[in-house]
């Protein structure tokens, strides 16, 4: 079961369904995991084809080529964020037929205390994707002014109470370091105060959401991902005529500039959309995994010529 790898891989009948991967073919998992995806990708383009998988962390990208040798499936996987998607495919000398970024974390980083992204347990405030980054979430909290921690907190988290946990966080780390997790999700819940008690989610949820968006300077990344797709769109590149992509997105702010990349690139006539437009989960999916129930998958398909 999906379960015993650590992730569950969302819309994945969609996802193959729409990028309709098939022998002979190259497909591009820009967002490899634990494999999930790819391993139903590449036996799809199998026999002939190549699988190609990036990913920014490194333990994730160990985890599932072993998990692919394992399954047969032979595969070229690489320690890199996809915003250098460009340079690694010109490196490898291919063109991708099949792309997919799933922009979710994955559950394993969820779920594993460690790591520091997960709200049980009090580990170290680090929250980096790859380990060879320099900043971790606990230097953005020290770092960064209070203007800046409520700005992010409020936009990119989404939490109607960003500025006063922003404030309650510089007034902590005037006596004392914020080095844990324990230590900002109890800070969170002082000041939820009694809301923490009918809130639907975790208080801390949006909070941890935005460091982590934050430490992993995620949203530049996909910036540079869409203007590299962009670019790919109108000549020779790394994607080959006709390809077809997925952008799996988890948040609005993930998924408004997918949307409108798609539809600047096909206003031009330079790829075609489908008739439905961002795809969500279905209800039983949903009942199977409560954490695909936000996600939202948009393709499109490169002119034939």
């Amino acid at each position: 079961m999906e379960e015993d790898h650590g992730h569950i891989p969302v819309l994945m009948q969609e996802v193959l369904e729409h990028l309709a991967p098939s022998a002979g073919e190259t497909v591009l998992d820009l967002t490899l995991g634990r494999g999930g995806h790819a391993l139903e990708l590449g036996r799809r383009v199998a026999p002939g084809g190549r699988l190609i998988g990036l990913d920014a962390d490194a333990t994730n990208a160990q985890y599932a080529q072993s998990r692919l040798e394992s399954a047969q499936i032979e595969a070229t996987v690489v320690h890199e964020n996809f915003a250098r998607v460009a340079d690694v495919m010109r490196d490898l000398g291919c063109r991708a037929d099949v792309v997919l970024a799933d922009l979710g974390v994955a559950s394993v980083h969820l779920d594993e205390v460690d790591r520091g992204f997960s709200l049980t347990g009090d580990a170290p405030l680090d929250m980096r994707l790859d380990r060879r980054a320099p900043g971790t979430a606990a230097d953005v909290l020290a770092n960064w002014s209070q203007q800046e921690l409520a700005d992010l907190i409020t936009r990119v988290g989404e939490e109607p109470l960003g500025r006063p946990i922003a404030s309650k966080i510089a007034q902590e780390r005037t006596s004392r370091p914020i080095l844990t997790t324990g230590q900002l999700r109890d800070l969170v819940v002082q000041v939820y105060g009694a809301r923490a008690n009918t809130s639907r989610r975790h208080p801390a949820t949006r909070t941890f959401m935005a460091l982590r968006i934050a430490v992993n300077d995620e949203l530049a990344a996909l910036d540079t991902l869409l203007a590299r797709i962009e670019s790919a769109a109108t000549g020779a590149s790394w994607l080959a005529p006709g390809a077809r992509v997925g952008i799996i997105a988890f948040h609005s702010l993930e998924d408004r500039p997918v949307k409108r990349c798609f539809a600047r690139l096909a206003a031009r006539e330079l790829v075609r959309l489908p008739r439905r437009s961002g795809i969500s989960p279905s209800e039983e999916e949903c009942a199977r995994n409560s954490r695909a129930r936000s996600a939202r998958l948009r393709t499109m398909e490169l002119s034939p010529t």
